[in-house]
């Protein structure tokens, strides 16, 4: 089997900073490349995709830093178009972000863009193994890929929840969201922090950890994001905290 490579393009929550862009992640396998959300990140995506493979994007939810690079699609003119997922019912929501006076709507984009509500489709996407709802304050779901055996969970914005749990079971690489530091959360807005997340990781025996969406109010610094991975670590010891640009090769 061939690598699969994960390219983080945003790593930030919220709005960008200088420590990066809101989130987007990028993986490349030998069949396609699959895109996490689409953040202001997503500008990037030009500069990793050289061929003609499918273009899948997967829309976890509706906030503006998991959505607000979609008004970037404009500048991409990939011949093979860009497939996006969403959930069952919300064409409607995207459609009324994605269009006038707010920016290009999708039929005048200069590629093709096919809109998938994913509820009925599951089982016609050879690589999607789930997508399970999640615990936030608006309607969230999380991923899992099945890459030829390779195993990769994405749990963006959630509270501690069993579906986070199935969703990075032995996963090879399970990327989750750190929008808040040790000892803090709220129930009114839900949210990982680096304990929660590698307790995550470790009930579900993930081999490798991925924290990524960190609250740009909180984590101002990358030396924050160093003080996470080093929390996270005393739980799971093979947990990193993502950087715009960072690459890992599975």
């Amino acid at each position: 089997m061939r690598d699969i490579k994960v390219t983080f393009l945003g790593t930030n929550g919220w709005y960008d900073t200088d420590t990066g862009n809101t989130i987007c992640v990028l993986i490349e396998t030998p069949q396609e490349y699959v895109v996490l959300d689409a953040g202001n990140g997503l500008y990037k995506l030009d500069q990793y995709i050289k061929t003609t493979k499918p273009i899948h994007l997967f829309i976890s939810h509706f906030h503006l830093d998991h959505i607000e690079g979609l008004h970037i699609l404009a500048k991409f003119r990939f011949k093979q178009g860009i497939n996006i997922y969403i959930q069952k019912g919300d064409r409607k929501i995207i459609n009324s972000i994605i269009r006038q006076p707010f920016t290009l709507a999708f039929k005048d984009l200069k590629m093709k863009t096919k809109i998938v509500e994913l509820s009925d489709q599951n089982r016609r996407i050879p690589f999607l193994e789930s997508a399970l709802k999640l615990r936030h304050v608006s309607k969230c779901f999380g991923f899992r890929f099945n890459f030829e055996s390779k195993i990769i969970g994405y749990v963006p914005d959630t509270g501690v929840c069993e579906n986070a749990i199935k969703l990075a079971r032995e996963a090879d690489l399970l990327i989750t969201e750190c929008a808040m530091k040790p000892g803090t959360g709220t129930s009114v807005w839900p949210h990982l922090n680096p304990k929660t997340a590698a307790q995550i990781a470790k009930r579900a025996r993930a081999k490798c950890l991925a924290l990524v969406h960190f609250d740009a109010e909180i984590y101002k610094t990358m030396a924050d994001r160093e003080q996470a991975q080093t929390s996270a670590r005393k739980i799971f010891p093979g947990a990193i905290a993502a950087r715009d640009g960072q690459e890992i090769i599975l």
